[in-house]
C-alpha cells in the first residue's frame, strides 16, 4: 500500500497538531539534547512574560493542563476536586514526571486558585523554584507600570541566579524583538481567519499557535511564516455559514473536539484562545528600558480579559468590538466549569449583548470533555434560529 505523502500546509500542520496533543513534550525533550545543561522554566496560564526567560538563554514552556489525556489522580489528593480542570492537570503534570525537566514554575494571581498553585508546587516538588509573579491589580493606578517594571526587575533576578548569568539589556531587546515578529506572525494568522476562514479553520489556527507554547520563539517564528505562505494555495471554497466569535478560552482552552463539532456549523471568525500568546497586541518599543517597555505594553498595548481589570477597556464594549471588526453576527459565550471570572464575565457580556439585539449562545465546558453530542445540537440549533429568523 502506498504512503500518502502530504505537502505544503498539511505537512507544516500536522507536526503542530500532535504537539498540542502530546502532554510528553517531545519538542522540549529534543530541546534538552541540544542544549546540554539547558534550564526550562514554565508557567501557567495566562499571560507571562516569556522575553524573561528567553533572553537568559532558557526555554519557556506553557503549562496548560493536559486535557482529558491525563487524569488527575494524585493531583485530587492535593487541591479541590471541585475547581477547574486545568489547574488540577497541571498539577497532575508535575506529580506523573512529565515535567521534570523544569527548573521553575511561575504563576500568576489571576484567581484564588492559579495563586496558590505555586505554594502547591513548592511545597511538593522540592528543587524547583515557584514563585508567583504579581501583576498589578489596579491597571488605572499611576504606579502600575513603574511597580510592573520593578517586578519584572525581581523575576528577572531569580532567573540569573537560574542560569548561572546576567541578563543584559542587549539580550532583553533581541529576545524582545523576536517576539515582536511572533505576535505580528499571529495577527497575520488571525487576519486571514477572519477575512477567510474557509481557507483557515480555527483548530488549525490554534494548533500552529499551541506550538509555540513548547519551543523557542524563532522555531516557532519559522513554521508561521511557512503556513502563512502556503495558505493562499489552499483550495477551500466559501460556504454560507454564520460568522460567530468565540469568547471564554482565555485561560482553560476547550477540548479540540468542541472547536471542530461548532465549526462544522459556522465559522469562528475571532476568539480569545491562548490569549496569553496575543495579549500584548503591538509591538514593544525596542529602545530604553526594555523592562518598562515590556511592563507597560502589558498595560497599554494589550487586549482585555476577565482576568485583568482596567477601567480604561471595558470588557462588554472590547467584546462589541471585536464582533464589528470580524464581521461576526452573533457570539459563542463559553465558560469553563468552575472559573470564577469567567463565569462572572459571562452574565456581563449576556446583558450587554441582550441589549445590543446580538444572537448569543451560552456553552460551558472542561478540558477534558470527550462526550459533546448534547452541545453539538444546540450549536446547530443556534444557527438554524439565526439562519432561518
Amino acid at each position: 500500500m502506498a504512503v500518502e505523502v502530504r505537502s505544503g500546509f498539511e505537512a507544516i500542520l500536522e507536526p503542530c497538531s500532535e504537539l498540542a496533543e502530546d502532554v510528553t513534550y517531545p519538542s522540549v525533550k529534543r530541546w534538552h539534547e541540544n542544549h546540554p545543561g539547558g534550564h526550562v522554566v514554565g508557567h501557567f496560564q495566562v499571560y507571562f512574560p516569556e522575553e524573561l526567560i528567553h533572553a537568559a538563554g532558557m526555554l519557556p514552556v506553557t503549562l496548560m493542563g493536559a486535557g482529558s489525556r491525563l487524569e488527575a489522580k494524585q493531583a485530587d489528593s492535593h487541591i479541590g476536586s471541585f475547581i477547574c480542570s486545568i489547574c488540577r492537570t497541571s498539577l497532575e503534570l508535575g506529580f506523573s514526571g512529565r515535567v521534570g525537566f523544569m527548573d521553575a514554575f511561575y504563576t500568576t494571581p489571576i484567581c484564588d486558585v492559579a495563586r496558590n498553585l505555586a505554594g502547591i508546587w513548592g511545597r511538593n516538588f522540592k528543587g524547583m523554584t515557584a514563585e508567583i509573579l504579581y501583576l498589578p491589580q489596579n491597571a488605572n493606578g499611576k504606579g502600575a507600570v513603574t511597580y510592573l517594571r520593578d517586578e519584572y526587575g525581581r523575576v528577572l533576578a531569580e532567573l540569573e541566579r537560574i542560569s548561572g548569568r546576567p541578563i543584559e539589556e542587549a539580550d532583553l531587546r533581541r529576545s524582545i524583538g523576536v517576539y515582536n515578529e511572533n505576535r505580528r506572525l499571529l495577527r497575520d494568522l488571525y487576519r486571514i481567519k477572519r477575512e477567510t476562514p474557509w481557507l483557515l479553520a480555527t483548530t488549525e489556527a490554534y494548533v500552529l499557535a499551541k506550538a509555540g507554547t513548547v519551543m523557542p520563539r524563532e522555531e516557532h517564528n519559522e513554521i508561521l511564516r511557512s503556513a502563512l505562505a502556503e495558505i493562499p494555495n489552499r483550495t477551500g471554497r466559501r460556504q454560507d455559514r454564520v460568522r460567530v466569535v468565540f469568547e471564554g478560552g482565555f485561560c482553560e482552552q476547550p477540548p479540540l473536539d468542541m472547536l471542530q463539532l461548532i465549526e462544522e456549523a459556522c465559522y469562528i471568525v475571532d476568539d480569545d484562545l491562548l490569549l496569553g500568546m496575543r495579549w500584548i497586541d503591538q509591538d514593544v518599543p525596542q529602545t530604553g528600558d526594555p523592562l518598562f517597555a515590556l511592563a507597560e505594553s502589558y498595560i497599554e498595548r494589550s487586549t482585555y480579559s476577565p482576568v485583568q481589570h482596567d477601567d480604561r477597556k471595558p470588557k462588554e464594549e472590547m467584546l462589541l468590538r471585536r464582533v464589528e471588526e470580524s464581521g461576526a453576527a452573533a457570539v459563542i459565550l463559553a465558560a469553563a466549569k468552575m472559573c470564577e471570572p469567567g463565569l462572572d464575565e459571562q452574565v456581563a457580556y449576556q446583558k450587554t449583548l441582550e441589549t445590543k439585539q446580538i444572537p448569543f449562545l451560552l456553552l460551558d465546558f472542561e478540558e477534558k470533555m470527550t462526550a459533546f453530542e448534547r452541545m453539538r445540537m444546540e450549536v446547530e440549533t443556534f444557527v438554524e434560529s439565526i439562519l432561518f429568523d
